[in-house]
């Protein structure tokens, strides 16, 4: 019975990883739940088996708790580690590797891997038979400002991780961890993950991945983690994008540096057509690419070092946040914010309203939920956003809606009235990169601050704003918890739109159709309570209340493009 036990595990192992049976056999022979293969502190659930049972289609939670009840078998276990093993090497000679392996994409100048040089290393079929599947394959290194193991402990926790990349990763969970590594450098680290990203618009659907995420000390101060997919439900069917072994290789620097350089590959099928505005983005790789993640990493380790800093740089001006304790907590209030704003951008079940035009606008995006989360308002909340090309530059534009002058030209909560800064915190060297107490001056009202958080790098800008009572930003500004301030925030994303620059659109006048010019991709995104947690929701409030959204961000984009000179796009 073992001897036949023995053969299925290395059967299942030789057909998933590709690799003569002799050398799996190897690899498992005598090995118990603590030795060889497997993962050390992991008990044993014998290898009758073959798989393991999941609730299909039911997320990463169900995954979670029949891991949990029912264990991981042998075969299953020995699977999952040479498959994260494999990957890691892979990944190592992928990051270590230049040309020819690595090649500059002649559309986009970035690096991508050369499919001929890569398949005759690392032959494998397929993961999707559909004629839209494709590859993206991508390759940056960067220095950040933040020390190598401080990274890696991020990396690996599922809610540090979503902090680092709010604008990417909309949702991280660890299913189970298999083994947590040496303390002190985490070396051996080996996760089962969940993890959902966005680009922010709601006209790309998110991308999904179960997957294994291995971390290996390679020397001392040098680390790399590698992830790859892997079915825990035994239906990848339903995911629509396989990551191929990826992930980044850390390497400590003096002075609290890294350099870190990342790659990324992936097999997606596109069986839901991208919208043509951000086919470009999106096919060229460079929505999810290697560089998107070093920008966004850059620009998060800069704003948490800014966050500590003990003297307050020259361009920041303290206003009425006077204590360390006071700025700390209207830094983790604006942090709150641009996550629950990048959350409510990847709706489900949403209300499309479709417009005469669909050249270079999208129609709006409606949302409906019952928010029941400590940190927003309870109740009802409608969450609507659109997404249009600009002939703009993504520079103008973010300057456009960071400018205290042209706030009246678009701001509903300013109704219309001038408004004045009274506090700026730095968040990084750029001053884009900022906090912002903004308060309207409306005559009738006199208990509401703006609170807003602007940020760019080379990936794409934002600008995310939220009504704040004085009571509670009083109590922020004071250094209390700001963890219990109800939040709902608003604003732009605005990026590249990924066409090729003819030239000629920095400029404030447009083209006769836009079609052949480069220009930015804006997002608009409302989010507003319509209803309390003790009132009765009814389909006609609701529709209502979806209307009134519906009308209240149509104009505000013709707005928009009324004061970018741009009202003459289709």
């Amino acid at each position: 019975m073992i001897v036949v036990q023995h053969e299925k595990v290395s059967s299942l192992l030789a057909k998933y990883i590709g690799k003569p049976i002799s050398q799996i056999d190897s690899l498992i022979s005598g090995a118990g739940p603590s030795q060889g293969i497997l993962p050390a502190g992991v008990p044993n659930q014998g290898m009758g088996n073959p798989g393991i049972e999941l609730e299909r289609n039911r997320g990463s939670g169900n995954a979670q708790l029949v891991y949990r009840r029912r264990g991981i078998p042998d075969m299953e276990k020995a699977l999952m580690v040479e498959t994260a093993s494999s990957a890691a090497d892979e990944l190592v000679r992928l990051l270590r590797g230049d040309e020819p392996l690595w090649i500059k994409s002649p559309s986009y100048g970035t690096y991508i891997l050369d499919r001929i040089g890569y398949e005759k290393l690392y032959p494998r079929t397929s993961h999707f038979k559909s004629s839209h599947a494709r590859v993206e394959s991508s390759k940056f290194s960067a220095m950040v400002t933040m020390p190598g193991i401080d990274l890696v402990d991020m990396f690996l926790d599922p809610k540090k991780r979503m902090d680092l990349f709010p604008t990417i990763v909309t949702k991280a969970k660890t299913i189970q961890v298999l083994e947590a590594g040496t303390a002190g450098n985490r070396n051996g680290s080996l996760q089962m993950m969940y993890e959902q990203m966005h680009i922010l618009s709601p006209l790309v659907p998110p991308r999904e991945f179960y997957f294994l995420r291995l971390c290996q000390q390679l020397e001392p101060g040098q680390w790399v983690i590698a992830d790859v997919s892997y079915d825990f439900l035994k239906d990848g069917s339903r995911l629509r994008a396989w990551r191929l072994p990826s992930g980044c290789m850390i390497q400590d620097k003096p002075n609290g540096f890294s350099n870190v350089t990342w790659v990324e590959h992936v097999e997606v099928d596109d069986r839901t057509q991208t919208h043509r505005l951000y086919r470009d983005i999106v096919c060229s790789g460079s929505a999810y690419g290697a560089e998107r993640w070093i920008a966004n990493l850059q620009r998060i380790c800069e704003r948490i070092a800014f966050s500590k800093e003990k003297t307050v740089p020259a361009r920041e001006f303290s206003g009425v946040v006077t204590s360390p304790e006071g700025r700390r907590s209207i830094v983790n209030l604006a942090q709150r914010m641009v996550k629950i704003f990048c959350a409510s951008l990847c709706t489900s079940g949403k209300l499309d309203f479709p417009q005469l035009s669909e050249v270079n606008y999208s129609g709006v995006r409606v949302a409906i939920r019952k928010n029941a989360e400590q940190g927003q308002p309870i109740g009802m909340v409608v969450s609507a956003a659109t997404s249009l090309w600009l002939p703009l530059s993504p520079q103008n534009v973010f300057s456009f809606f960071r400018a205290e002058k042209s706030r009246l030209q678009w701001d509903i909560l300013s109704n219309g009235n001038p408004v004045h800064e009274i506090s700026r915190i730095s968040n990084g060297a750029n001053p884009g990169n900022c906090i912002s107490i903004i308060r309207p001056f409306i005559p009738s009202e006199n208990n509401m601050l703006i609170l807003q958080e602007s940020c760019t790098d080379s990936s794409g800008s934002m600008v995310v704003y939220a009504p704040v009572d004085i009571p509670a930003m009083n109590m922020a500004i004071s250094g209390e918890d700001s963890s219990i301030i109800p939040i709902l925030p608003s604003g732009f994303v605005i990026s590249d739109d990924g066409r090729p620059d003819t030239g000629g659109n920095s400029s404030t006048s447009t083209s006769s159709t836009g079609a052949d010019s480069g220009g930015s991709l804006l997002t608009v995104a409302f989010q507003i309570l319509v209803a309390g947690p003790n009132s009765s929701s009814s389909t006609e409030l609701n529709m209502e209340s979806v209307a009134t959204v519906n009308s209240l961000i149509s104009s505000t984009v013709l707005k928009i493009k009324a004061a970018l000179n741009c009202s003459s796009l289709d």
